[in-house]
């Protein structure tokens, strides 16, 4: 019997051993689960309580708990709004020139030996995430080494974006429980055995979700052993300026990796500086040792972004490069993301003192001690529990505090709500 090539009916011969006629083509796809943080905001949206507290979300909010638009960002609109000669043309692949020129100032410094000397490539992508998984493609597709280490532990998609790529995930030590600090020892140990070659996430500063940095002296010896053991960092830099409240002092650790003529990735946000969430601002860099190697890297980053979304967006890319290109615009910036870093050290000195004035058991110096946008409470995934139900709190189940969700009015509910916590259940 002559086997049936006809594509249309094997096209029905397959479909009618799947489905029924009468169902749907994709009956049979399973109901994935619920991406846990975004499960919290849908409960706390739909909860009617007029004390509910918002500690979830990675986003910066405003004294009255409303999202902020930076006034430079409306200026910087305004300027664009007014530009005759602007158009919604297509952008090149890799983005909007000025913006890319102008992030790489940003992270590395304008006089970078990596920029000076044309050994980086920077391309416009979909903010932090969307940068990440290009990288993570790139890597997955000419790098030699399949092994990712990420902190223990990290922002909660990162390892979205190495598995999707089809490379191997371990983890390194970072965050120490009992001290609510460092893990230093430990990051130094796990790194030093790494095969040769991996690549290492690193978190340029205010990690996520813990709140906790190395200090300088710790960056140096990391980027020793990582060095020593010929691994590759690749920074995630989603929070510039959001530790010290200055962008060049926010920018060190990257800065000492390239400094030493090494080759790393570098990604950049803009959602949080910037105030661009919903604009997708984003860029990734690859250092290289020689400038022959750059534009090969850039020919392949093409390939990897043309199938997947063609090219980036403009608008968002052209407010920032508006504000980074203006002297007063940048400066004015400067001063609202100094403003906000303030706010949020405001908000840890005073859920510092609240919990300190109730007597609330245990150390919570740790609150003052962590920066950036978060903290790591060390509350159970239990009190947690209990502080949503009894108090209308919302956050991370591993104890994230988002404190840029705190006013001066709402400390004293969490601190309430903590004290009850963790005096009613152990």
């Amino acid at each position: 019997m002559e086997p049936d090539n006809d594509p249309d009916r094997r096209e029905e011969t397959s479909t009618a051993k799947h489905c029924r006629v009468d169902e749907s083509a994709f009956a049979r796809v399973p109901r994935a689960p619920e991406i846990p943080i975004y499960a919290v905001m849908i409960a706390c949206s739909k909860d009617p309580s007029p004390v509910k507290l918002n500690l979830g979300m990675g986003v910066y909010r405003t004294e009255d708990g409303k999202p902020l638009l930076l006034n430079v960002v409306r200026k910087a609109e305004e300027l664009l709004f007014s530009d005759k000669s602007a158009n919604k043309e297509y952008l090149p692949i890799t983005g909007l020139t000025e913006f890319r020129e102008l992030s790489a100032k940003l992270i590395f410094g304008a006089d970078s030996p990596a920029i000076t000397e044309n050994r980086v490539t920077t391309v416009q992508c979909l903010s932090g995430t969307g940068s990440l998984r290009i990288g993570a493609d790139f890597l997955a597709k000419y790098y030699y080494q399949s092994t990712v280490y990420l902190p223990e532990p990290t922002y909660g998609n990162h390892p979205n974006f190495f598995i999707a790529a089809g490379l191997c995930l371990r983890t390194y030590r970072y965050y120490d429980p009992v001290t609510k600090g460092l893990d230093f020892q430990g990051i130094l140990e796990d790194l030093a055995s790494a095969p040769l070659g991996a690549v290492v996430l690193l978190h340029a500063c205010a990690h996520n979700p813990t709140g906790v940095d190395p200090t300088v002296e710790q960056w140096e010896e990391i980027r020793q052993i990582i060095r020593s053991r010929g691994l590759l960092p690749f920074f995630d830099c989603a929070y510039q300026g959001f530790v010290s409240g200055n962008l060049e002092d926010d920018a060190q650790a990257v800065r000492k990796f390239v400094a030493d003529g090494g080759e790393c990735l570098v990604v950049q946000s803009y959602s949080k500086n910037m105030g661009l969430y919903g604009e997708r601002v984003g860029a990734l860099s690859v250092v290289c040792k020689t400038a022959d190697v750059v534009t090969r890297i850039e020919s392949q980053l093409k390939l990897l972004i043309r199938p997947m979304y063609s090219n980036p967006p403009i608008h968002g890319a052209a407010i920032a490069a508006a504000i980074l290109k203006d002297r007063n615009l940048f400066n004015e910036w400067k001063l609202e993301v100094e403003t906000m870093t303030k706010r949020l050290t405001c908000m840890r000195e005073q859920l510092f003192d609240a919990l300190h004035e109730k007597g609330t058991p245990g150390d919570w110096t740790h609150i003052l001690k962590h920066v950036g946008l978060f903290t790591f409470s060390g509350l159970k995934e239990e009190q947690i529990a209990f502080m949503t139900r009894e108090f209308h709190v919302y956050m991370s189940s591993d104890g994230r505090i988002n404190m840029a969700g705190l006013s001066a009015n709402t400390v004293p509910h969490l601190a309430n709500a903590i004290h009850a916590a963790v005096t009613q259940i152990q």
